[in-house]
């Protein structure tokens, strides 16, 4: 039995949406752990920024800009990681977004599109991709962020609550199908995290008490709270578990 431990050291690691928020927190986290890690994200800025500010800490980052709702970006971004690193051992799927709107019906058909390529096909895009290189290297490990969005219907949150749901299922399908290639795939569906993502929620002081009052822990997540659910399965301690949501949300579904 190998030592069990949350050590990434000899991994390579893709954070996707990695450039702010949640994502840079993850990175720096696995940075952190001994991964050689990987970011990507659509705005040049934020990345060398990002690069910049874990740079300050010690921490090798690489970025690479990349749209992951589109398919010949993230075919670019894989084939880049591959030319830097020559394997992929571990692919977190992070990049989300959400706007709000007054009905899913009164949608526009257009922003419908931008939310599920966004936080949907761009999950699907970025594993498919993924997949060639963790076979390759033997094994590897799929992380999809999800919220408890995916199970708990939220006004003006249709379409992102829609979107939540079928990273959910694609994570489950995947983890079946991949499961022979010693592939894991698991969710982490947090609640509100206190990001730039969902600063409308947390910024307005009568909202957020609004909110962690619904929260049986009293509060909003922090991003060091979902991080660790991350951590646990990238590492070794979850090699036989697949197919599995880790709800972080202080108990709001419970």
């Amino acid at each position: 039995m190998s030592a069990m431990n949350l050590d990434l050291t000899g991994k390579v690691a893709l954070v996707t949406g990695g450039s702010r928020g949640l994502g840079k927190a993850i990175a720096m986290a696995m940075a952190e752990k001994g991964a050689q890690v990987a970011i990507c994200g659509r705005k040049q800025d934020n990345l060398d920024q990002a690069v910049l500010d874990l740079g300050h800490k010690g921490l090798d980052i690489t970025a690479f800009i990349a749209n992951v709702g589109r398919s010949d970006e993230v075919t670019a971004l894989f084939q880049g990681v591959e030319n830097r690193f020559g394997k992929l051992d571990i692919l977190v799927n992070n990049v989300g977004m959400n706007i709000l709107t007054p009905s899913v019906t009164e949608t526009d058909e257009g922003l419908w599109d931008k939310i599920i390529a966004t936080n949907l096909k761009g999950t699907f895009l970025a594993s498919a991709r993924a997949v060639p290189l963790m076979r390759k290297a033997g094994r590897g490990k799929i992380i999809n962020i999800s919220s408890i969005a995916a199970r708990k219907a939220a006004m003006g949150m249709g379409i992102y609550c829609v979107a939540k749901a079928g990273v959910e299922m694609l994570t489950k399908v995947l983890a079946v199908e991949l499961s022979q290639d010693s592939i894991n795939v698991n969710a982490v569906a947090p609640c509100v995290v206190r990001t730039q993502f969902s600063q409308p929620f947390w910024s307005n002081e009568s909202l957020l008490r609004e909110i962690a009052s619904t929260i049986p822990m009293g509060r909003i997540a922090e991003t060091d709270d979902v991080v660790g659910a991350v951590l646990f399965l990238a590492s070794n301690l979850s090699d036989f578990v697949t197919g599995e949501i880790i709800t972080v949300d202080g108990g709001s579904m419970a």
